[in-house]
């Protein structure tokens, strides 16, 4: 009877055997399905973003040209190409746009007018980043002329005779334009992707949505404009009331009204989608009123670009705050040792305003250092972009309020003609890659992020 027991157990051994080994094989591919399809809202507690009631500081990168090449066929793959490198990376969050209006490959055509095609480009973008479980910071417009931006704006409600004014600022308090612009966004928050099935403002593939890149109103250095205290809003209404029709053209801006253009914006947005962060797009700068504005802004002029960090970051439904780090562009006749200098004091700056002032997360969504410099060479990079890291992972072991990090930019091979003074193309012997790695290890061990899966294995190796 003995050797009839043990023949019978071999059978229910194999099993046991067969058993382990499907679930070994496929343990990591339901893993990541699991988290793929249970992936939650990014939302902020106090100056710290959270993730499933965990804290998420940001390792991430820009590339801008996602939707641009996702329209056509043929260059569509370096979309999944450049976000599976990403995700090989440790990288969390992509920074692209999701607007280009007028011009080639337009998303919106003309007020209100939108190209199908671009539109299920965007849809591929989203759906893409969703399966290489990478979230996406999406900008609405550019204050710059790229791709559109406000000057486009201007110039729809110029030709259809609406325009109160030909200046590009005229963006921020024409009225026919903050029309335009709020279809556009409704257009935008309330699209069902044609690949999920899930409407953009129900998608917690989006990290967050970015109100402008870069704004900046040099007719109105006050910051008035932008942001109006409610005296002065009060004060422009009575003005308007004072002015003829052919006065009312000259000064458009007195039409600003008696809200703010973040304000109404913001508030706008968040009155279709309430699920997603939100942040201005600001460069950091301090404006005429803040004393920071001799002690940490990079020289006097961008005081007088109608922006101030504090008060344009403080409005209520602004959630996270972010800044920029372009030493390079912003000083003139600065040694490199300077700039890293620079780099250090605006960083904790900033961060210490999130803290005391705002109370929110600091995100520096934009930095790099350009290869155009004449005393340039490739150890600098790594230099530069290990001081900007370094006070991020610092401020993430204090629990304070530097949030993370998105290179400007990353490219795939191929794509020059798209590239820059800053771009880079990362390749697993490459320092930069080895660096951005490293990054994502370090801020996934502060967080207890790093016994995930993807993370477990990427820290595991040594670059």
């Amino acid at each position: 009877m003995v050797p009839a027991r043990n023949g019978s157990a071999i059978p229910v051994l194999g099993f046991l055997i067969c058993a382990a080994f499907i679930y070994l094989s496929f343990r990591d591919l339901w893993l990541n399905h699991k988290w793929r399809t249970e992936i939650g809202f990014v939302k902020r507690n106090g100056t710290q973003f959270v993730v499933d009631g965990k804290a998420l500081y940001v390792n991430g990168w820009n590339s801008y040209w996602f939707m641009d090449h996702a329209v056509n066929e043929h260059s569509r793959y370096l979309v999944s190409e450049m976000l599976e490198t990403g995700a090989k990376m440790g990288l969390t969050v992509c920074r692209t746009w999701a607007f280009n209006d007028g011009g080639y490959n337009a998303l919106q055509i003309s007020p209100g007018r939108f190209d199908e095609r671009v539109f299920k480009a965007l849809d591929h973008v989203i759906a893409e980043a969703k399966k290489h479980d990478v979230r996406l910071l999406l900008c609405l417009v550019n204050n710059l002329q790229a791709y559109g931006g406000k000057s486009q704006y201007v110039q729809w409600a110029w030709q259809e005779g609406v325009g109160l004014s030909s200046s590009n600022d005229s963006f921020f308090f024409d009225p026919s334009i903050r029309k335009y612009f709020k279809n556009y966004l409704t257009a935008l928050l309330t699209r069902k992707n044609s690949v999920t099935g899930i409407e953009y403002r129900n998608d917690p593939t989006i990290f967050a949505w970015e109100l402008i890149n870069e704004p900046r109103c040099t007719s109105d250095v006050s910051g008035d404009t932008l942001q109006v205290s409610p005296a002065f809003s009060h004060l422009l209404v009575i003005t308007f009331r004072l002015f003829t029709v052919q006065q009312k053209y000259q000064y458009g801006v007195v039409l600003v009204g008696s809200q703010d253009w973040i304000d109404e914006m913001t508030s706008f947005i968040k009155s279709i989608d309430d699920k997603h962060l939100l942040t201005v797009g600001l460069e950091g700068f301090y404006g005429p009123n803040s004393p920071k504005r001799l002690t940490v802004n990079p020289e006097m002029w961008p005081s007088e670009l109608g922006t101030d960090f504090v008060r344009n970051s403080n409005s209520s439904n602004i959630d996270f705050a972010s800044v920029h780090i372009y030493p390079d562009h912003w000083f003139h006749n600065q040694t490199f040792e300077d700039k890293l200098k620079f780099v250090v004091q605006w960083m904790q700056s900033h961060i210490e305003d999130g803290m005391k002032e705002l109370k929110k997360p600091v995100l520096f969504t934009e930095f790099g250092l350009s290869n155009l410099n004449k005393d340039y060479e490739p150890s600098q990079r790594e230099r530069f972009y290990r001081t900007i890291f370094d006070v991020v992972y610092k401020s993430a072991k204090r629990r304070k309020a530097g949030a993370g990090t998105l290179v400007w930019q990353l490219f795939m091979e191929g794509m020059e003609g798209f590239n820059d003074e800053f771009g880079i193309v990362p390749h697993e012997q490459d320092p930069m890659y080895r660096l951005m790695v490293e990054q994502s290890c370090r801020l996934g061990k502060v967080t207890g992020r790093r016994e995930e899966h993807k993370l477990r294995k990427l820290c595991s190796h040594k670059h």
